[in-house]
């Protein structure tokens, strides 16, 4: 495995330029590394002693489940993105991860982490940079939902998403691949499934964005920011190290 090009690798480096030594701890993280079919749990709402992960493939999301049954997905995870940390940060997990497909992914238990952060406060500082933007983007849902409508929301979605897998080598302006099912984005939207798909076909139709097995083609790019008013700075994806890069 060729960690320096790994996602959690490339995500890390926008915020430091990771050192040989930093890059063996991180290979060290990716040690324990399991395989998880598509909707096997891998975090548990409201379980004590809960391990995180570090996703090297696949995709997951993290949601919460209401006393009535229904579901709100928190946030998708792709490749490069811890899963469950706050979950052996608290005593117990506040909020369940599920894959979306076959995934990968390397177990990171608390003394783990302690470890790291003792022996390597840069990549400690990191892994904080990390979770703060993830906050950032549960922040950024949660207006989403609250503020904006259907159209906006969505197509909001599709650009996080977009930027999030451009930052790790996996997609471009002009698209990306996505396994998300409509229902999974009404899940995570706040919308009907119905809702969804009559969205996703005004956009087609604008000749915004074509969402279609499993692709999401961006075919007018700067048409779909200006629609969801998006402004990518909350992402933080022009961190320290990429602007001494530039």
């Amino acid at each position: 495995m060729n960690v320096q090009r790994s996602p959690f690798a490339r995500k890390l480096s926008t915020f430091i330029d990771l050192s040989e030594p930093e890059l063996s701890v991180l290979a060290s993280l990716h040690g324990r590394r399991k395989t998880y079919r598509a909707g096997t749990g891998m975090v548990h709402q409201g379980q004590p002693d809960q391990q995180a992960y570090v996703l090297a493939e696949g995709w997951a999301f993290s949601y919460r489940l209401l006393p009535g049954g229904s579901r709100q997905i928190v946030d998708f995870q792709i490749p490069g993105d811890f899963l469950g940390l706050r979950s052996i940060m608290f005593r117990s997990a506040g909020q369940g991860v599920e894959p979306v497909t076959r995934v990968q992914a390397s177990q990171v238990g608390a003394s783990n982490l302690k470890d790291v952060f003792e022996r390597n406060p840069r990549l400690g500082s990191a892994v904080l940079w990390a979770a703060s933007r993830d906050d950032a983007m549960v922040v950024e849902h949660l207006v989403g939902v609250g503020r904006r409508n259907a159209v906006e929301r969505t197509a909001h979605l599709l650009l996080e998403l977009g930027a999030r897998l451009t930052l790790v080598g996996l997609g471009t302006k002009a698209g990306y691949d996505c396994p998300l099912s409509q229902y999974l984005l009404a899940d995570a939207l706040g919308l009907s499934a119905v809702h969804v798909n009559r969205v996703l076909r005004d956009l087609r139709e604008e000749n915004l964005v074509t969402f279609r097995n499993g692709r999401v083609d961006l075919t007018n790019f700067n048409g779909l920011v200006a629609l969801a008013n998006f402004d990518r700075d909350y992402l933080d994806h022009e961190g320290p190290a990429t602007q001494k890069a530039h």
